[in-house]
Protein backbone atom coordinates (compact mmCIF):
# COMPACT_ATOMS: atom_id res chain seq x y z
CA UNK A 1 0.00 0.00 0.00
CA UNK A 2 1.36 3.28 -0.89
CA UNK A 3 0.89 6.91 -0.66
CA UNK A 4 -1.03 8.94 -3.62
CA UNK A 5 1.71 10.97 -5.36
CA UNK A 6 -0.51 13.79 -4.08
CA UNK A 7 0.37 13.14 -0.71
CA UNK A 8 4.54 13.06 -1.32
CA UNK A 9 5.03 16.15 -3.43
CA UNK A 10 7.56 18.53 -1.68
CA UNK A 11 6.27 21.81 -3.13
CA UNK A 12 3.56 23.64 -3.84
CA UNK A 13 3.16 23.77 -7.49
CA UNK A 14 1.34 26.71 -10.13
CA UNK A 15 -1.63 24.04 -10.55
CA UNK A 16 -2.42 23.90 -6.60
CA UNK A 17 -2.60 28.03 -6.59
CA UNK A 18 -4.95 27.99 -9.07
CA UNK A 19 -6.93 24.99 -7.29
CA UNK A 20 -6.23 26.93 -3.77
CA UNK A 21 -7.38 30.31 -5.15
CA UNK A 22 -10.98 29.29 -6.93
CA UNK A 23 -11.84 27.73 -4.03
CA UNK A 24 -11.22 30.64 -1.47
CA UNK A 25 -12.63 33.06 -4.12
CA UNK A 26 -15.85 30.93 -4.29
CA UNK A 27 -15.98 30.23 -0.22
CA UNK A 28 -15.97 34.36 -0.27
CA UNK A 29 -18.61 34.77 -1.86
CA UNK A 30 -20.62 32.26 -0.63
CA UNK A 31 -20.10 33.71 3.22
CA UNK A 32 -20.78 36.75 1.80
CA UNK A 33 -24.04 35.89 0.26
CA UNK A 34 -24.63 33.88 3.55
CA UNK A 35 -23.62 36.84 5.73
CA UNK A 36 -25.09 39.77 4.12
CA UNK A 37 -28.62 39.43 5.45
CA UNK A 38 -27.53 40.35 8.99
CA UNK A 39 -26.34 43.77 7.63
CA UNK A 40 -29.58 44.87 6.30
CA UNK A 41 -31.82 42.81 9.21
CA UNK A 42 -33.32 45.96 9.99
CA UNK A 43 -34.69 46.91 6.15
CA UNK A 44 -35.56 44.05 5.66
CA UNK A 45 -37.48 43.92 8.91
CA UNK A 46 -39.18 46.84 7.87
CA UNK A 47 -40.02 45.12 4.55
CA UNK A 48 -41.06 41.53 4.52
CA UNK A 49 -43.34 42.14 8.08
CA UNK A 50 -46.30 43.64 8.59
CA UNK A 51 -46.15 47.15 9.52
CA UNK A 52 -48.54 47.61 12.22
CA UNK A 53 -46.71 44.60 14.02
CA UNK A 54 -44.09 46.42 16.75
CA UNK A 55 -40.63 47.39 15.16
CA UNK A 56 -38.67 45.37 17.68
CA UNK A 57 -40.56 42.31 17.09
CA UNK A 58 -40.12 42.95 13.41
CA UNK A 59 -36.58 43.03 14.06
CA UNK A 60 -36.58 40.12 16.27
CA UNK A 61 -38.88 37.74 13.59
CA UNK A 62 -35.94 39.11 11.07
CA UNK A 63 -33.13 38.36 13.44
CA UNK A 64 -35.15 34.43 13.66
CA UNK A 65 -34.87 34.12 9.89
CA UNK A 66 -31.46 34.84 10.23
CA UNK A 67 -31.02 32.31 13.05
CA UNK A 68 -32.75 29.96 10.61
CA UNK A 69 -29.89 29.57 8.62
CA UNK A 70 -27.51 28.26 11.23
CA UNK A 71 -30.07 25.91 12.58
CA UNK A 72 -30.41 24.04 8.88
CA UNK A 73 -26.35 23.21 8.75
CA UNK A 74 -26.29 20.28 10.45
CA UNK A 75 -29.02 18.82 8.15
CA UNK A 76 -27.64 20.14 4.87
CA UNK A 77 -24.09 19.83 5.67
CA UNK A 78 -25.03 15.86 6.70
CA UNK A 79 -26.69 14.96 3.32
CA UNK A 80 -24.37 16.93 1.15
CA UNK A 81 -21.57 15.24 2.54
CA UNK A 82 -22.96 11.85 2.34
CA UNK A 83 -22.97 12.36 -1.68
CA UNK A 84 -19.24 14.07 -1.24
CA UNK A 85 -18.24 11.00 -0.15
CA UNK A 86 -20.18 8.45 -2.35
CA UNK A 87 -20.41 10.56 -5.79
CA UNK A 88 -17.14 12.83 -5.48
CA UNK A 89 -15.99 15.94 -3.97
CA UNK A 90 -16.17 18.09 -6.56
CA UNK A 91 -19.67 18.19 -7.53
CA UNK A 92 -20.84 19.27 -4.49
CA UNK A 93 -18.02 21.84 -3.58
CA UNK A 94 -20.11 23.23 -6.71
CA UNK A 95 -23.41 22.84 -5.97
CA UNK A 96 -23.07 23.96 -2.42
CA UNK A 97 -22.29 27.49 -4.17
CA UNK A 98 -25.24 27.06 -6.40
CA UNK A 99 -27.61 26.44 -3.59
CA UNK A 100 -26.36 29.97 -1.59
CA UNK A 101 -25.97 31.91 -4.78
CA UNK A 102 -29.65 30.82 -6.46
CA UNK A 103 -31.76 32.34 -3.07
CA UNK A 104 -29.70 35.31 -2.86
CA UNK A 105 -30.56 36.20 -5.77
CA UNK A 106 -34.13 35.80 -5.55
CA UNK A 107 -33.78 37.53 -2.21
CA UNK A 108 -33.14 40.62 -3.84
CA UNK A 109 -36.23 40.37 -6.80
CA UNK A 110 -38.60 38.90 -4.50
CA UNK A 111 -41.62 41.22 -3.82
CA UNK A 112 -41.87 42.32 -0.18
CA UNK A 113 -44.89 41.73 2.18
CA UNK A 114 -46.92 44.95 0.89
CA UNK A 115 -47.43 42.97 -2.31
CA UNK A 116 -47.92 39.69 -1.70
CA UNK A 117 -48.45 39.48 2.36
CA UNK A 118 -47.28 36.66 4.79
CA UNK A 119 -46.43 34.76 1.51
CA UNK A 120 -43.30 36.90 1.93
CA UNK A 121 -41.82 36.27 5.42
CA UNK A 122 -42.41 33.24 4.61
CA UNK A 123 -40.43 33.22 0.92
CA UNK A 124 -37.64 34.14 2.77
CA UNK A 125 -37.43 31.75 5.63
CA UNK A 126 -37.22 29.02 3.22
CA UNK A 127 -34.48 30.78 1.09
CA UNK A 128 -32.89 31.46 4.30
CA UNK A 129 -33.19 27.44 5.46
CA UNK A 130 -31.86 26.70 1.52
CA UNK A 131 -28.53 28.71 2.18
CA UNK A 132 -27.60 27.30 5.62
CA UNK A 133 -28.17 24.06 3.86
CA UNK A 134 -25.68 25.22 1.47
CA UNK A 135 -22.98 26.89 3.67
CA UNK A 136 -23.37 23.75 5.95
CA UNK A 137 -21.70 21.43 3.09
CA UNK A 138 -19.25 24.00 1.72
CA UNK A 139 -16.80 24.53 4.86
CA UNK A 140 -16.35 20.90 5.41
CA UNK A 141 -16.11 20.17 1.66
CA UNK A 142 -13.67 22.95 1.12
CA UNK A 143 -11.16 21.54 3.72
CA UNK A 144 -11.78 18.58 2.58
CA UNK A 145 -10.98 19.40 -1.44
CA UNK A 146 -8.20 21.49 -0.44
CA UNK A 147 -6.25 19.29 2.00
CA UNK A 148 -7.03 16.55 -0.54
CA UNK A 149 -5.13 18.56 -3.43
CA UNK A 150 -2.23 20.22 -1.08
CA UNK A 151 0.96 18.51 -0.62
CA UNK A 152 1.41 17.23 2.47
CA UNK A 153 4.27 19.23 3.71
CA UNK A 154 2.30 22.26 2.93
CA UNK A 155 -1.49 21.82 4.12
CA UNK A 156 -1.48 23.89 6.60
CA UNK A 157 -0.77 26.61 4.67
CA UNK A 158 -3.31 25.81 2.17
CA UNK A 159 -6.16 25.82 5.05
CA UNK A 160 -4.84 28.50 6.09
CA UNK A 161 -5.50 30.61 2.77
CA UNK A 162 -8.67 28.87 2.18
CA UNK A 163 -9.78 30.01 5.82
CA UNK A 164 -8.55 33.59 4.72
CA UNK A 165 -10.32 33.45 1.65
CA UNK A 166 -13.52 32.27 3.59
CA UNK A 167 -13.38 35.32 6.83
CA UNK A 168 -12.57 37.45 3.77
CA UNK A 169 -16.64 37.21 2.94
CA UNK A 170 -17.47 38.74 6.51
CA UNK A 171 -15.29 41.72 4.81
CA UNK A 172 -16.63 41.82 1.74
CA UNK A 173 -20.15 42.03 3.46
CA UNK A 174 -18.91 45.06 5.59
CA UNK A 175 -17.58 47.10 3.04
CA UNK A 176 -20.47 46.40 0.49
CA UNK A 177 -22.97 47.41 3.56
CA UNK A 178 -20.85 50.71 4.40
CA UNK A 179 -20.58 51.11 0.18
CA UNK A 180 -24.38 50.80 0.41
CA UNK A 181 -24.81 53.76 3.68
CA UNK A 182 -22.44 56.19 1.22
CA UNK A 183 -24.02 56.13 -1.52
CA UNK A 184 -27.98 55.96 -1.15
CA UNK A 185 -29.97 58.07 1.45
CA UNK A 186 -31.67 55.56 4.08
CA UNK A 187 -35.42 56.23 1.67
CA UNK A 188 -33.07 55.23 -0.99
CA UNK A 189 -32.17 51.75 0.63
CA UNK A 190 -35.84 51.29 1.66
CA UNK A 191 -37.49 52.04 -1.48
CA UNK A 192 -34.92 50.04 -3.87
CA UNK A 193 -31.38 49.95 -3.04
CA UNK A 194 -31.34 47.15 -0.22
CA UNK A 195 -31.56 44.74 -3.39
CA UNK A 196 -28.57 45.97 -4.84
CA UNK A 197 -26.08 43.79 -2.30
CA UNK A 198 -28.47 40.80 -2.79
CA UNK A 199 -28.31 41.13 -6.52
CA UNK A 200 -25.13 41.38 -6.65
CA UNK A 201 -23.90 38.13 -4.12
CA UNK A 202 -26.41 36.26 -6.48
CA UNK A 203 -24.56 37.30 -9.85
CA UNK A 204 -21.03 36.83 -8.29
CA UNK A 205 -22.25 33.46 -6.51
CA UNK A 206 -23.05 32.23 -9.97
CA UNK A 207 -19.53 33.20 -11.39
CA UNK A 208 -18.16 31.12 -8.79
CA UNK A 209 -20.08 28.33 -9.70
CA UNK A 210 -18.75 28.53 -13.23
CA UNK A 211 -15.05 29.02 -12.29
CA UNK A 212 -15.50 26.09 -10.12
CA UNK A 213 -15.99 23.97 -13.52
CA UNK A 214 -12.18 24.36 -13.82
CA UNK A 215 -11.46 22.20 -10.76
CA UNK A 216 -10.41 19.10 -11.13
CA UNK A 217 -11.34 15.77 -8.38
CA UNK A 218 -9.02 15.72 -5.87
CA UNK A 219 -6.87 12.54 -6.10
CA UNK A 220 -7.21 10.75 -2.50
CA UNK A 221 -11.24 10.21 -4.34
CA UNK A 222 -9.61 9.43 -7.75
CA UNK A 223 -7.83 6.46 -5.73
CA UNK A 224 -10.76 5.75 -4.00
CA UNK A 225 -12.85 5.41 -6.87
CA UNK A 226 -10.64 2.93 -8.54
CA UNK A 227 -10.12 1.02 -5.43
CA UNK A 228 -14.04 1.12 -5.13
CA UNK A 229 -13.71 2.24 -1.52
CA UNK A 230 -16.77 4.80 -2.08
CA UNK A 231 -19.27 1.92 -2.29
CA UNK A 232 -19.94 1.85 1.11
CA UNK A 233 -22.76 2.22 3.71
CA UNK A 234 -24.42 5.35 4.56
CA UNK A 235 -20.92 7.39 5.77
CA UNK A 236 -22.92 8.52 8.78
CA UNK A 237 -23.50 5.10 10.27
CA UNK A 238 -19.77 4.37 9.74
CA UNK A 239 -18.80 7.66 11.73
CA UNK A 240 -20.80 6.90 14.23
CA UNK A 241 -20.53 3.61 14.75
CA UNK A 242 -16.40 3.23 14.71
CA UNK A 243 -14.66 6.76 14.74
CA UNK A 244 -16.85 8.00 17.98
CA UNK A 245 -13.16 8.47 19.63
CA UNK A 246 -12.84 11.50 17.29
CA UNK A 247 -16.34 12.90 17.49
CA UNK A 248 -15.55 14.43 20.98
CA UNK A 249 -12.07 16.19 19.80
CA UNK A 250 -13.93 17.52 16.43
CA UNK A 251 -16.77 18.77 18.90
CA UNK A 252 -14.19 20.81 21.16
CA UNK A 253 -12.30 21.80 17.88
CA UNK A 254 -15.63 23.24 16.29
CA UNK A 255 -16.89 25.19 19.66
CA UNK A 256 -13.21 26.54 19.82
CA UNK A 257 -13.12 28.05 16.14
CA UNK A 258 -16.47 28.93 16.43
CA UNK A 259 -15.60 30.96 19.83
CA UNK A 260 -13.05 32.99 17.99
CA UNK A 261 -15.53 34.23 14.98
CA UNK A 262 -18.03 34.93 17.16
CA UNK A 263 -16.23 37.20 19.51
CA UNK A 264 -14.37 39.23 16.93
CA UNK A 265 -16.31 39.26 14.28
CA UNK A 266 -19.99 39.26 15.85
CA UNK A 267 -19.90 40.44 19.01
CA UNK A 268 -17.10 43.15 19.24
CA UNK A 269 -18.29 45.53 16.83
CA UNK A 270 -22.12 45.29 18.71
CA UNK A 271 -20.28 45.48 22.32
CA UNK A 272 -18.26 48.75 21.13
CA UNK A 273 -21.05 50.57 20.01
CA UNK A 274 -23.50 49.78 22.96
CA UNK A 275 -21.55 49.36 25.81
CA UNK A 276 -18.30 51.80 24.95
CA UNK A 277 -20.65 54.47 22.76
CA UNK A 278 -18.39 54.05 19.87
CA UNK A 279 -19.86 56.00 16.76
CA UNK A 280 -20.73 53.21 13.77
CA UNK A 281 -18.33 54.82 11.53
CA UNK A 282 -15.61 54.30 13.80
CA UNK A 283 -16.68 50.96 14.84
CA UNK A 284 -17.18 49.43 11.01
CA UNK A 285 -13.31 50.99 10.70
CA UNK A 286 -11.78 48.69 13.37
CA UNK A 287 -13.79 45.73 12.56
CA UNK A 288 -12.60 45.91 9.21
CA UNK A 289 -9.03 46.26 10.54
CA UNK A 290 -9.38 43.33 12.35
CA UNK A 291 -10.87 40.86 10.15
CA UNK A 292 -7.81 41.85 7.76
CA UNK A 293 -5.69 41.18 10.89
CA UNK A 294 -7.65 37.77 11.21
CA UNK A 295 -6.89 36.84 7.56
CA UNK A 296 -3.30 37.28 8.23
CA UNK A 297 -3.43 35.66 11.22
CA UNK A 298 -4.79 32.46 9.20
CA UNK A 299 -2.22 32.38 6.86
CA UNK A 300 0.22 32.89 9.45
CA UNK A 301 -0.62 29.79 11.75
CA UNK A 302 -1.23 27.82 8.82
CA UNK A 303 2.29 27.98 8.49
CA UNK A 304 2.98 27.59 11.60
CA UNK A 305 0.91 24.35 11.60
CA UNK A 306 3.14 23.29 8.78
CA UNK A 307 6.25 23.81 10.46
CA UNK A 308 5.35 22.81 14.31
CA UNK A 309 2.94 20.46 13.97
CA UNK A 310 -1.22 21.51 13.66
CA UNK A 311 -1.14 19.80 17.46
CA UNK A 312 1.20 22.04 18.76
CA UNK A 313 -0.05 25.12 16.44
CA UNK A 314 -3.17 24.91 18.13
CA UNK A 315 -1.82 24.77 21.88
CA UNK A 316 -0.10 27.79 21.02
CA UNK A 317 -2.93 29.90 19.32
CA UNK A 318 -5.29 28.57 22.32
CA UNK A 319 -3.32 30.73 24.46
CA UNK A 320 -3.10 33.59 22.08
CA UNK A 321 -6.61 33.83 21.95
CA UNK A 322 -7.22 35.13 25.45
CA UNK A 323 -3.93 37.29 24.89
CA UNK A 324 -5.76 39.53 21.71
CA UNK A 325 -8.66 39.82 23.70
CA UNK A 326 -7.15 41.16 27.13
CA UNK A 327 -5.60 43.07 25.09
CA UNK A 328 -8.14 44.88 23.12
CA UNK A 329 -10.69 44.93 26.16
CA UNK A 330 -8.27 46.33 28.30
CA UNK A 331 -8.05 49.31 25.70
CA UNK A 332 -11.86 49.73 25.68
CA UNK A 333 -12.48 49.54 29.40
CA UNK A 334 -9.73 51.84 30.50
CA UNK A 335 -9.83 54.05 27.80
CA UNK A 336 -6.49 53.23 26.46
CA UNK A 337 -6.23 54.84 23.20
CA UNK A 338 -4.26 52.08 20.84
CA UNK A 339 -7.97 49.91 20.58
CA UNK A 340 -6.87 49.46 17.01
CA UNK A 341 -3.36 48.31 17.52
CA UNK A 342 -5.27 46.23 19.97
CA UNK A 343 -7.91 45.22 17.26
CA UNK A 344 -5.29 44.18 14.90
CA UNK A 345 -3.18 42.21 17.73
CA UNK A 346 -6.54 40.42 18.54
CA UNK A 347 -6.99 39.49 14.97
CA UNK A 348 -3.49 38.22 14.83
CA UNK A 349 -4.35 36.26 17.64
CA UNK A 350 -7.54 34.48 16.34
CA UNK A 351 -5.32 31.95 13.68
CA UNK A 352 -6.89 29.04 15.79
CA UNK A 353 -9.93 29.60 13.09
CA UNK A 354 -7.29 28.36 10.35
CA UNK A 355 -5.84 25.71 12.87
CA UNK A 356 -8.32 23.90 13.34
CA UNK A 357 -8.71 22.71 9.89
CA UNK A 358 -5.42 21.17 9.58
CA UNK A 359 -6.71 18.83 12.68
CA UNK A 360 -10.67 18.26 11.38
CA UNK A 361 -9.21 16.62 8.07
CA UNK A 362 -7.13 14.20 9.89
CA UNK A 363 -9.75 13.06 12.43
CA UNK A 364 -11.48 10.65 10.02
CA UNK A 365 -10.43 8.35 7.05
CA UNK A 366 -10.98 9.36 3.54
CA UNK A 367 -14.36 7.78 2.21
CA UNK A 368 -16.15 9.09 5.80
CA UNK A 369 -14.27 12.33 5.96
CA UNK A 370 -16.38 14.81 4.58
CA UNK A 371 -19.29 13.04 6.55
CA UNK A 372 -17.41 12.90 9.81
CA UNK A 373 -16.41 16.81 9.56
CA UNK A 374 -19.71 17.59 8.37
CA UNK A 375 -21.92 16.26 11.45
CA UNK A 376 -19.26 17.06 13.90
CA UNK A 377 -18.83 20.54 12.63
CA UNK A 378 -22.50 21.90 11.34
CA UNK A 379 -23.99 20.33 15.36
CA UNK A 380 -21.68 22.34 17.20
CA UNK A 381 -21.50 25.22 15.08
CA UNK A 382 -25.54 25.57 14.98
CA UNK A 383 -25.82 25.25 18.47
CA UNK A 384 -22.70 27.00 19.60
CA UNK A 385 -23.38 29.83 17.25
CA UNK A 386 -26.62 30.43 18.69
CA UNK A 387 -26.03 30.27 22.10
CA UNK A 388 -22.73 31.98 22.70
CA UNK A 389 -24.10 35.65 21.19
CA UNK A 390 -26.29 35.64 23.15
CA UNK A 391 -24.46 34.75 26.73
CA UNK A 392 -21.76 37.19 25.78
CA UNK A 393 -24.15 40.13 25.55
CA UNK A 394 -25.98 39.07 28.77
CA UNK A 395 -22.92 38.83 30.42
CA UNK A 396 -21.67 42.21 29.32
CA UNK A 397 -24.21 43.42 31.74
CA UNK A 398 -23.17 41.81 34.58
CA UNK A 399 -19.23 43.04 33.73
CA UNK A 400 -17.51 44.40 30.92
CA UNK A 401 -14.88 41.40 31.25
CA UNK A 402 -17.02 38.56 30.70
CA UNK A 403 -15.56 38.48 26.99
CA UNK A 404 -11.61 38.10 28.43
CA UNK A 405 -13.01 35.39 30.59
CA UNK A 406 -14.52 33.66 28.19
CA UNK A 407 -11.96 33.55 25.59
CA UNK A 408 -9.60 32.22 28.20
CA UNK A 409 -12.17 29.53 29.25
CA UNK A 410 -12.28 29.03 25.71
CA UNK A 411 -8.76 29.13 25.49
CA UNK A 412 -7.84 26.66 28.18
CA UNK A 413 -10.61 24.14 26.46
CA UNK A 414 -8.14 24.29 22.93
CA UNK A 415 -4.66 23.85 24.95
CA UNK A 416 -6.74 20.46 27.17
CA UNK A 417 -7.96 19.76 23.26
CA UNK A 418 -4.13 19.91 22.08
CA UNK A 419 -2.89 17.71 25.48
CA UNK A 420 -5.45 15.02 25.36
CA UNK A 421 -6.13 14.04 21.93
CA UNK A 422 -2.95 15.65 20.38
CA UNK A 423 -0.91 12.58 22.29
CA UNK A 424 -4.03 10.37 22.62
CA UNK A 425 -4.74 7.65 19.33
CA UNK A 426 -7.21 9.47 17.88
CA UNK A 427 -5.05 10.56 15.80
CA UNK A 428 -3.64 6.81 14.76
CA UNK A 429 -7.69 6.22 14.71
CA UNK A 430 -7.60 8.71 12.02
CA UNK A 431 -6.88 7.01 8.60
CA UNK A 432 -4.21 8.76 6.62
CA UNK A 433 -4.51 8.72 2.59
CA UNK A 434 -2.41 6.09 2.16
CA UNK A 435 -5.44 4.12 3.24
CA UNK A 436 -8.06 5.63 1.15
CA UNK A 437 -8.47 2.44 -0.23
CA UNK A 438 -10.24 0.86 3.23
Amino acid sequence: MTAHPSTLRAGFGRADYKTLGLAALGGALEIYDFIIFVFFALVLSELFFPPHMPEWLRLVQSFGIFVAGYLARPLGGILLAHFADRLGRKRVFSLSILMMAVPCLVMGLMPTYAQIGYWAPMLLLALRILQGAAVGGEVPSAWVFIAEHAPASHRGFALGMLQAGLTFGYLLGALTAAWMAWVYTPEQILDHGWRVPFILGGVFGLVGVWLRRWLSETPVFVAMQERRATEVELPIRTVLREHRKAIPAALLLTCLLTSAVVVLVVITPTVMQKRFGLPPEQTFTLSSLGIVCLNIGCVLAGIMADRFGAWRALLIHSALLPVGMLALYSCLILGIPFVGWAYALAGLCCGVVAVVPSIMVRLFPAHIRVSGISVTYNIAYALWATATPVLLIALMHWNAWSIVAFSAVVGGGGCYCAKAFGRADVAAAVASDTAAGH
